[in-house]
């Protein structure tokens, strides 16, 4: 294949990787493309087969999920204890790490990868327990399903409608020593579905007709059937480079593109893409940095990127063998290359070498689109004389001083001196300078040296090896130093490029608002290329910025349109005094940055400026996802509260307007016949569902009070115990009240009408709750700088998983088939009216304070600050 290398030798990479893998536990992952196509059956099934050969395999976690057929499999194995974790008023059952590197198993089974663990474990990810596992080198087997893979995140969003949320990153794949694909045919898992053999009958009816439609699930196939395919060409390259064995083997199709400065560099990887896109194959971009390039690739690599490649760069000055070495790296197939011309050696005789030397690989050779036009005769730049006349005055000055001292110094010391000089000039200055220091170090130290001395010839045959000897150290020494420079300068500006990039990643991460943003993105952009501007497109198209002309607005509009780089240094609207990168995501395009800068920006230079604007492309659109996140949840509260008033609006103004109505017809009708009592009885309920009605609608006014803000608390000096009083006096309900309010909890700061609002919708909670005719107790206690007010009652106590939830607008607590009357607004505007005056409101059940034979009751404590 012509290798870039006389030896085959084993990839120390390779070999590094397998060193560091000995002490590792061996993965193997069974992943489907669907549930239910028996990923956890078949990780049983031959985990049986390992256990009844004697090997100690132990079930770490399984979920049958009902299957009776996965149960019967799971039924002698051993099985680790499960941790049970509190959680929100549940226990779960979680998988025990810490059992599991105790009981360190010869293979252990851990279920479904990408389970995200109970708050309070060692990990938030289950993978990350298998990572650990790994470490302390017991093998594991696992489960999954393609669709949570983290960059298949969107893609399954938008096939199937459903958006995964226990996803894994990509590079948890890559743990893998052996990945088995569990697949049935989509028609062959609908028949199991329908079989109630995957989710109960019910389940399986909308499942059929959603995410396990045909389409759907030979989509995930497909997508399956891909990561193995590339799991397994990654075990045949590694393999390779571990055994140095010459490449390409013709196992998968792989596509490189070689982008060169010029006109057809995109058109190079369009062509890629295309044949990639053909071939069903990869594809990536390989472009060799030069110090000085004629036109930027910067666009090229990103249009590479955006059609779905990868991109390498290399340094390497040997650029042919670099090409080489990472084709056989990448196990290539087909390399695709423009046509060579152009004023650089090593560019035209390129395509000529691959041709020649890389017979293993199929070349694609793109026509120049320039070909069909007469090429502009090239000018080369004037050349910088003063590097020249500084190495000519440096060896004058050398040859005086070496001639001053003839005497002392001898003739043969004099070309170490002036080999010194020419790696000196070639390290400052370049190559061409070194040759030229090199050559004049020659002359004169034949003419003012070597004898016979004021002449250019040489009779002694030991001077005249060692002149010639001084040349050709000389002419190779400056080369090679020039060339050490050019690729010291090249990394030093991509060291500086990587720093700039990490420190505006920082800044980025601080910014909350596009205002923000434009300043960070153009102050960096500022100190790389000059004056700089950002413009975030608007849904009437991109703003235009002042002192733009035509030109820039015309450049401006394209690149954001077509998501392609315009301006100065490019091939598209080159014209413009400003050079505009597009700010693009996978949404689409969202702005331009544009740089102003004096001269053509060199390469690395134009590579850090995409890197900014992805950096910031990225940055906007996590600002307008945020801000449409939030505008989301807003909506989508304001549409519960909403719901949610309908609802109690259709339930509590009907049930008291049916009974008046009743009563009132009952009145009309027959109020002569009726008896004294029973008129009275009928007023009664009347005056009672009117005044439920008033505290109904008294509710629904201050909570929409509270939604808009028109409340303002004030902050005074306030007595508890008068405020106590009246709010107990205001509560109708028959009750026995038990107040207690100690001295040093007499008062507190507080609004006195808020305060007496929030006691009547606790006793009133309490009255609702507690049994007829209960006691509830009032009292209060110093608590450091503040007074704890606690309202307490008798009743049936709320039960836990409902505690966080009671203070929530339109929340009333069911027992059994009882829902307590009300609108669930009474605590809701409790807390809102106490947290207005600065205090905090809590609800414990069942009541601690209570002995051991005491009802188990609620308590709702106010906490306050004092005067």
């Amino acid at each position: 294949m012509g290798s870039a290398s006389p030896e085959n030798r084993p990839d120390p990479d390779a070999l590094l990787a397998r060193a560091n893998s000995d002490g590792r536990g061996q993965l193997k992952i069974f992943l489907g493309a669907a549930p239910g196509v028996g990923k956890t059956w078949e990780m049983l099934a031959a985990a049986r087969r390992r256990f009844e050969t004697g090997t100690d395999v132990v079930v770490g976690l399984v979920e049958t999920h009902g299957r009776a057929e996965t149960a019967e499999q799971l039924a002698d194995l051993p099985v680790l204890p499960r941790r049970i974790v509190p959680y929100r008023g549940r226990l779960l059952e979680e998988f025990d790490l810490d059992a599991a590197l105790k009981r360190r198993p010869a293979l252990l089974l851990v279920d479904e990868l990408a389970h995200a663990n109970a708050p309070g474990l060692r990990h938030a990810k289950r993978w990350q327990d298998v990572a650990a596992l790994l470490e302390a080198g017991i093998n594991v087997w696992t489960t999954l399903n393609v669709q949570h893979l983290e960059s298949l995140n969107d893609q399954v969003a938008r096939i199937t409608g459903i958006r995964v949320a226990e996803t894994l990153p990509d590079t948890v794949l890559g743990l893998a020593d052996d990945i088995e694909l569990i697949d049935l045919p989509p028609e062959e898992l609908r028949t199991r579905l329908k079989q109630g053999l995957v989710y109960r009958p019910d389940v399986a009816r909308r499942a059929l007709g959603g995410f396990f439609r045909p389409g759907n699930l030979a989509a995930l196939r497909e997508m399956a059937l891909r990561r193995v395919a590339q799991h397994v060409d990654r075990d045949i390259a590694a393999y390779m480079r571990a055994q140095a064995i010459a490449g390409p083997w013709p196992a998968a199709e792989r596509v490189m593109a070689v982008v060169e400065a010029g006109e057809a560099a995109e058109q190079v990887v369009r062509h890629a893409s295309r044949l990639a896109e053909a071939l069903r194959a990869p594809f990536f971009a390989f472009h060799a940095e030069r110090a000085a390039t004629g036109m930027a690739v910067q666009p090229a690599l990103d249009l590479a990127i955006q059609l779905g490649g990868t991109v390498e760069t290399t340094t390497n000055a040997d650029v042919f063998a670099a090409l080489l070495d990472a084709a056989a790296r990448q196990n290539v197939a087909h390399i695709v290359i423009a046509r060579g011309r152009g004023r650089w050696r090593w560019r035209r005789g390129l395509a000529s070498r691959l041709a020649r030397g890389a017979r293993a690989y199929a070349l694609h050779v793109v026509p120049d689109p320039a070909a069909s036009r007469p090429a502009p005769p090239h000018r080369a730049p004037p050349p910088k004389l003063m590097p020249f006349g500084i190495s000519l005055g440096i060896m004058i000055l050398t040859t005086i001083g070496g001639f001053a001292l003839r005497g002392v110094l001898p003739a043969e010391a004099m070309g170490y001196v002036f080999t010194a000089i020419v790696v000196g000039m070639a390290s400052l200055y370049g190559r061409s300078v070194g040759i030229f220091a090199a050559l004049t170090g020659f002359v004169l130290w034949n003419f003012f040296f070597l004898p016979p001395i004021y002449t250019l010839s040489v009779t002694n045959p030991r001077d005249v090896t060692a002149l010639f000897a001084f040349l050709v150290v000389g002419v190779l020494t400056g080369s090679l130093a020039g060339r050490v420079r050019a690729e010291a300068e090249t990394a030093r500006t991509r060291i500086e490029a990587l720093r700039r990039i990490t420190l505006f990643g920082r800044a980025l991460a601080q910014v909350s608002d596009e205002a923000g943003l434009a300043a960070v993105v153009e102050a960096e952009a500022r100190a790389l290329a000059g004056e700089a501007v950002l413009l975030l497109a608007r849904d009437d198209g991109l703003p235009r910025a002042g002192g733009f002309d035509e030109a820039a607005v015309a450049a401006a509009e394209f690149a954001w349109r077509n998501r392609v780089a315009t301006g100065m240094g490019t091939t598209t609207l080159p014209a413009s005094a400003w050079r505009f990168q597009p700010l693009a995501t996978e949404a689409g395009a969202i702005g331009v940055l544009g740089v102003r800068p004096e001269t053509p920006p060199a390469e690395p230079v134009i590579q850090t400026l995409g890197a900014l604007a992805d950096q910031a492309a990225l940055a906007a659109e996590r600002l307008r996802l945020a801000t449409s996140a939030a505008e989301a949840r807003a909506h989508e509260s304001t549409q519960r509260l909403r719901t949610a008033l309908l609802s109690s609006l259709s339930h509590d103004l009907r049930t008291p307007l049916t009974a008046i109505r009743g009563a009132a017809e009952t009145l009309a009708e027959a109020d002569g016949e009726l008896p004294e009592a029973t008129r009275r009885d009928l007023l009664a309920s009347i005056v009672e569902d009117v005044g439920r009605m008033t505290r109904f609608l008294a509710n629904i006014t201050g909570m929409a009070r509270i939604e808009t803000g028109e409340i303002v608390a004030r902050h005074e000096k306030v007595d508890l115990a008068p405020v106590v009083e009246h709010a107990v006096a205001r509560v109708k309900e028959a009750f026995h009240t038990a107040v207690n309010i100690p001295e040093d909890a007499a008062t507190v700061r507080a609004d006195p009408a808020l305060l007496e609002q929030v006691l009547v919708n606790l006793l009133e909670n309490a009255v609702k709750y507690g049994p007829e005719g209960g006691a509830i107790s009032v009292f209060a206690r110093r608590a450091g700088d503040s007074v704890v007010l606690s309202v307490a009652d008798e009743g049936v106590g709320i039960p836990p998983e409902d505690l966080p939830h009671v203070f929530n607008s339109f929340f009333r607590v069911v027992r059994g088939d009882r829902v307590a009357p009300g609108t669930g607004l009474g605590l809701a505007i409790a807390r809102a009216f106490v947290e207005a005056m600065g205090g905090t409101i809590a609800a414990e059940s069942p009541r601690r304070d209570l002995p051991a034979d005491g009802l188990p009751g609620t308590i709702i404590r106010v906490e306050l600050p004092v005067p």
